[in-house]
């Protein structure tokens, strides 16, 4: 196996040797990965180790889901075919962007009815709720309002403020994002949006609103990003492994 910092989860080792082999073609996109237990022979690990390295690809829209079948390659990075919608700093790194993120507030509070009701609370429990600025190459173009649970919040509050991708660092903690459900809109910037993004308040923004699952199941975030006109659009491909991706421009 490649060498990685101790500290790295182990699945994330297995992950990442995964990742490299499709990457350099070993798999081409549709071949069927080897079964679980040819895996966890081959990287001396645990099926259940196997099971969560496969759910990290499939977070990166690498291989399909299905457990209990052996998994199939959806497409490897760059390929055309993949339009699973990664993080922002993942899809913008893979069009050659240099993403970019300031944190401008972080609060622990109280959930809201709204909140507690995707994040599957109780309404009053302590949430962290985030409001970041995203940037392309250095120009603003997405305001993101997140809450997380406790947990997961907590997490978030310890990175740095310039921290690039929560993802990336939440997922050394084994906190991954597995699913979303996504809600596309328009919304009328507030004050904060347009100090931040350079509009007027009041201009008609595109709202992303997203509540994200981990391989559990459990909720680990709600969403709510808005990005200046202009900047992305979002597209929907119906196939058997349905997904909704990003692309530039309107």
């Amino acid at each position: 196996m490649n060498e990685a910092p101790r500290t790295t989860p182990l699945y994330l080792r297995v992950a990442a040797d995964l990742r490299t082999a499709i990457t350099a073609g070993e798999y081409g996109s549709g071949a069927r990965l080897p079964a679980e237990d040819e895996l966890a022979r081959r990287h001396g690990v645990s099926r259940g180790t196997v099971r969560q390295a496969l759910a990290a690809l499939r977070a990166d829209g690498l291989v399909t889901s299905r457990r209990g079948t052996r998994r199939v390659v959806l497409a490897a990075p760059g390929d055309a075919g993949s339009a699973e919608l990664r993080s922002f700093t993942r899809w913008a790194r893979s069009l050659g962007r240099e993403p970019g993120g300031r944190t401008v507030a972080v609060d622990r509070v109280a959930a809201d009815a709204e909140e507690a009701e995707h994040l599957r609370i109780g309404a009053g429990d302590a949430v962290y709720r985030v409001r970041r600025l995203r940037t392309l190459a250095g120009a603003p173009v997405m305001v993101e309002r997140t809450t997380y649970p406790e947990a997961v919040g907590a997490l978030v509050a310890a990175m740095p403020l310039d921290t690039v991708s929560y993802s990336a660092e939440l997922a050394l903690h084994g906190v991954l994002f597995m699913d979303a459900h996504h809600t596309i809109d328009l919304v009328a910037a507030d004050g904060h949006d347009a100090e931040l993004l350079g509009c007027r308040a009041g201009e008609a923004l595109l709202r992303e609103r997203r509540r994200s699952t981990d391989p559990a199941g459990a909720p680990v975030e709600w969403s709510q990003d808005r990005y200046l006109p202009g900047t992305v659009a979002f597209t929907v491909h119906t196939t058997a492994a349905s997904a909704l991706g990003r692309r530039l421009g309107p």
